[in-house]
């Protein structure tokens, strides 16, 4: 499994219009386009200072999933317009792990 991690941060004012165009638009978009091998998307947030943190975890099977995802340069950031709108800052690029181990209790 390849976990695909990217950090955006907004204005509190903008946190929920931010939140709201991700679940609303971004990420049933992202599962619309019917990838094999991806395998959904977590959402982390919370107050930092005088911006609010957004991260996304995105789950693929394997790099070529990714790779079908991100494209040739897979760690570039996929940032729609529309949230470039509300974003103060993000990530340019995205970070990739191998999953080595999952555990629920």
């Amino acid at each position: 499994m390849i976990v695909r991690v990217w950090q955006g941060w907004t204005t509190p004012e903008n946190a929920d219009a931010y939140e709201a165009l991700l679940r609303a638009e971004v990420f049933p978009g992202i599962a619309a386009k019917g990838l094999a091998g991806y395998r959904g998307i977590e959402l982390l947030r919370r107050p930092a200072g005088e911006e609010v943190e957004f991260v996304t975890i995105m789950r693929f099977d394997d790099w070529t999933a990714v790779k079908r995802f991100a494209g040739g340069d897979h760690e570039v950031a996929y940032v729609p317009a529309a949230a470039r709108v509300v974003l103060k800052r993000y990530d340019a690029r995205s970070r990739h792990y191998e999953q080595r181990a999952a555990i629920e209790y």
